[in-house]
């Protein structure tokens, strides 16, 4: 039989060849060089998970299957390669819509595999039947639906040759008696898209306007990881001595410890990167859909600037000009177009040459201010966050500020460290304290901000990087939809730590019904037993921190047991109430009653 290599080392048939429909799925598998598959064991796809082993493949087992999709996203992101999950028919595949839609904003290159009903039950309403193709439609590029078995291979190929091209994930449907017969197939080798730099004409503007600029900022995005371009971004940024701001959690985009970085933009980002980028008469986004929410204003500044000329580069050209109006477009990867606007800037005498030592010490100075601020920015100080802690005096225990344990956090960091951080309060206020070094470092649910996303999601992340120090970041709220994959990680050797803030109730919603609804609170409080007995009750070491100065050496202790000997940590930290900045002011409305009953709700 004739075979072929994978880049792993793993054998792939090749040329046409009589097999079943689960071989030719699993062998299509193999050549995408895939290790790892993320879901629960179902009837609906077993003829194939039979040959999982002798591929290769490794099929980790989750508690739920939601958690299974985030797990694929993770490991997605850090790896750069497919993410794959897989459920039984009906229910499984339901419950990974949510990570699905999460995976689609982060432009991950998932697939998800959806074995359904068979052909001949289709329609009846038999056991576990649902039509699982438009439960997607809105949140993958590409959707696959194997129509015939021996269209197997070629549809199998083809979602994962589309998740890449098209950064994000795609869905194989596959009728589940289509794993069955004997069929003739050839398996595809994987197509890898070469996008290049973007059009001569489009960089040469982009170039021509470069020289004129004054004050040039660089939003380096989640474009730049997706081509790790982040060196040929410094480049870029260090001909121009441009200021560079990551875009909204994407906080890896570029490294903390260079000169001219300055911080995310967004909900609770850095105030250095929001007044900077208002200076600029250029704006060069790289690698950036500048998505709304990641240019809202915020700390009380309408940040972005009105007049500057805006350079998009993206590598969908119907990301161009979407949310603003942009002056030159180029529809490339940003790897290659840093390397091409860098060389047509090279010989060239620029309008800001002259300023780039005046343009550095700015940079230093916004800064250290912003530094300085958060070094001394140790609470909330809004009514309602005084009043908590004025209440919290009172009770039994400890409470720390959120503030000044997330920067006890960021200084006891690891090097090389992961980090996800789930969706609520105290988790957007992270935002001011995450830096990173390297790229493929931060994960966070993006636009579609669903909770229950941060421990699944590092869990898939050290499945790619064993080697990496791998931390979650949680509310208690979020952190009680997905805690049960601690089970995961225990079961099947995946060792992370998860920290999370216990401060008993939703915190981000609770912040709109001070603002809006005179602290009327509904189903905010959230009172709860111990997240570090229930993590011992799992399998996992759980450790309480109530003291600020234990804060950092309870961090360190966990990565260390972590890294060295396998084992899963759950940091259980005792905050106050006080909340953050809300998400957008601008979301809601003053409440209005006209029936008399209602009156007072105002």
């Amino acid at each position: 039989m004739t075979e072929r290599k994978t880049g792993d080392g793993r054998v792939v048939v090749s040329g046409r060849k009589k097999m079943t429909p689960s071989e030719a799925f699993v062998e299509t598998l193999v050549a995408n060089g895939v290790t790892d598959i993320f879901g629960i064991m179902g009837s609906a796809f077993m003829d194939a998970m039979d040959i999982f082993a002798p591929a290769g493949i490794r099929l980790v087992p989750v508690v739920h299957e939601q958690g299974a999709g985030h797990m694929a996203d993770g490991y997605a992101r850090v790896s750069g390669r497919h993410g794959v999950v897989i459920g039984q028919n009906g229910p499984g595949i339901s419950n990974c819509v949510t990570a699905i839609a999460a995976a689609y904003w982060a432009h991950s290159p998932v697939v998800i595999v959806t074995p359904e009903a068979g052909t001949m039950g289709t329609g009846l309403g038999g056991f576990q039947e649902a039509n699982q193709l438009p439960m997607f439609q809105e949140f993958t590029k590409y959707q696959g639906h194997v129509n015939n078995p021996k269209r197997m291979a070629e549809y199998t190929g083809r979602c994962f040759d589309r998740a890449h091209s098209e950064l994000g994930p795609t869905q194989l449907n596959i009728p589940r008696d289509f794993f069955y017969g004997e069929i003739e197939a050839e398996i595809p080798e994987p197509a890898r898209l070469d996008r290049g730099p973007g059009g001569e004409r489009s960089l040469d503007e982009a170039a021509a306007l470069l020289a004129t600029a004054e004050f040039p900022v660089i939003i380096s995005g989640g474009g730049v990881v997706m081509a790790d371009g982040v060196e040929e971004c410094k480049a870029l940024a260090e001909r121009l001595g441009a200021p560079v701001v990551n875009s909204y959690l994407h906080n890896d985009s570029f490294p903390a410890s260079h000169p001219q970085w300055c911080g995310p933009l967004g909900y609770q980002g850095s105030k250095a990167a929001m007044k900077l980028i208002s200076q600029a008469d250029v704006v060069i986004a790289l690698g950036s859909r500048l998505g709304p929410f990641g240019t809202l204003p915020q700390h009380g500044m309408d940040y972005w600037p009105k007049d500057a000329k805006i350079i998009q580069i993206d590598a969908d050209h119907k990301m161009l000009g979407l949310v603003k109006k942009i002056t030159v477009g180029i529809c490339g990867d940003a790897k290659d177009a840093a390397v091409a606007l860098t060389r047509r800037l090279a010989d060239r005498t620029l309008a800001c040459d002259s300023t780039k030592d005046a343009r550095a010490a700015k940079i230093k100075a916004e800064k250290d201010a912003w530094e300085a601020e958060l070094d001394a920015w140790t609470h909330e100080t809004d009514p309602f966050s005084l009043d908590m802690i004025a209440e919290q005096e009172g009770e039994e225990g400890n409470w720390l500020h959120p503030r000044e344990v997330l920067r006890e956090l960021e200084k006891a960091m690891p090097p090389r460290v992961m980090v996800s951080t789930d969706i609520g309060n105290i988790n957007s206020v992270a935002n001011s304290y995450l830096r990173f070094e390297e790229p493929r470092s931060f994960f966070a649910p993006m636009s579609f901000g669903n909770c229950g996303y941060a421990l699944p999601t590092i869990i898939g992340a050290k499945a790619a990087a064993p080697d990496r120090p791998a931390i979650s970041y949680a509310g208690d709220g979020a952190w009680g939809m997905s805690m049960g994959e601690i089970m995961t990680a225990v079961r099947h050797d995946i060792p992370v730590t998860a920290v999370v803030f216990h401060n008993r109730q939703w915190g981000a919603e609770k912040k709109n019904q001070v603002d809006f609804y005179n602290r009327r609170f509904v189903a905010g409080e959230l009172e709860s037993e111990s997240f570090a007995g229930i993590a011992k009750a799992m399998g996992a070491e759980g450790v309480v921190v109530e003291k600020l100065d234990e804060v950092g050496p309870a961090l360190q202790r966990a990565v260390d047991a972590q890294m060295n000997e396998g084992k899963t940590t759950v940091i259980e930290i005792m905050c106050t109430r006080e909340l953050g900045d809300p998400f957008r002011r601008d979301a809601l409305s003053k409440p209005v009653r006209f029936l008399e009953k209602y009156k007072d709700y105002v």
